[in-house]
């Protein structure tokens, strides 16, 4: 409420264009390659809604789409990367067993979310990006300035689809989704009330309330697949990620620099040699003890947002 009250509210007009969806798969591909995701191992297709899968020890496959709203395409393609780099930096003598998988969702979650936005949501990315994005769409970008992109890929404000979700009120959408599906397995509510309570929550959560189904309650995959108490799994992502970071970014205080010139080898090594490597050798609550020497502690995740956007929305 206090970044939306802001007179100094970024202008997301920008993202209300057309954006040419071929041009948008060739820029995410580009982004990839730089990123240093292996096509010789592994390759993007097109989809509705983006996963990665891993088909082998061998053959990493990620998916994205180019609908609208830009740029949500390339925050998913960067998303879907940081699941593939975690089973790709898995080490050989793991491979075949049943240890060549991440150790969690949430850990798996922490390497996605780490790329998407604490990475791909930073000013010093865009310093590299933002002039590659205005020679693919010259005629929509050629009126923002860098700072005007910067300040629009990072509005907080309601929506009613989570993975379009802004990072302040992402977990506002967890939440929902964890106190729904604890009554629903409690047998507090059941399945055709679920509409309503969905819109009802919703509202009293987030300020809005979704005009049908598939904005609210059907927007996911999660629970027609069977994949029932996930969601949780996405804001430990988020814990995770801040914390992981922060240890990195003190062992390589550099790394901004290193964004700003395109290069991210010396963020995806350390993080192939703290987590990707061990598979699921140690559980989650040991390897974040063993990577940041504490245990989980949303505090980092706290102070990275408290830190991020009041400069962003000059407060």
């Amino acid at each position: 409420k206090k970044l939306n009250s802001s007179p100094n509210r970024p202008d997301d007009s920008i993202f209300s264009k057309q954006y040419d969806q071929d041009k948008q798969y060739a820029l995410s591909e580009e982004i990839l390659r730089k990123l240093n995701f292996d096509f010789g191992y592994g390759r993007m297709d097109k989809v509705i809604h983006p996963f990665m899968t891993t088909l082998d020890s061998r053959d990493t496959r990620i998916t994205t789409r180019t609908t609208e709203p830009f740029p949500d395409s390339f925050t998913g393609t960067i998303h879907e990367c940081g699941h593939a780099f975690y089973e790709m930096g898995i080490k050989k003598e793991l491979h075949d067993t049943i240890l060549c998988f991440g150790t969690s969702a949430g850990m798996h979650e922490s390497q996605s979310r780490m790329w998407e936005n604490f990475v791909a949501r930073s000013k010093e990315f865009w310093i590299y990006w933002y002039p590659i994005f205005q020679k693919y769409f010259p005629d929509n970008l050629k009126n923002y300035s860098l700072e005007e992109f910067h300040r629009s890929i990072n509005i907080v404000q309601p929506s009613f689809i989570r993975v379009n979700a802004d990072e302040v009120t992402y977990g506002l959408h967890i939440i929902l989704r964890y106190e729904i599906e604890k009554d629903l397995i409690e047998g507090k509510i059941n399945v055709k009330e679920l509409p309503e309570i969905w819109n009802s929550n919703f509202e009293d959560l987030l300020g809005i309330r979704p005009p049908n189904d598939a904005q609210g309650v059907l927007q996911d995959v999660h629970w027609s697949g069977g994949a029932i108490g996930y969601f949780p799994t996405y804001f430990l992502g988020n814990l995770y990620a801040a914390q992981i970071y922060n240890k990195i970014l003190t062992e390589n205080p550099t790394l901004p620099e290193d964004f700003k010139k395109g290069e991210y080898s010396k963020l995806l090594n350390s993080l192939r040699e703290k987590i990707h490597q061990h598979g699921k050798v140690y559980t989650a609550p040991e390897l974040i003890k063993r990577v940041t020497g504490e245990n989980l502690n949303p505090d980092y995740f706290l102070k990275y947002i408290h830190d991020k956007y009041p400069p962003i929305y000059g407060i």
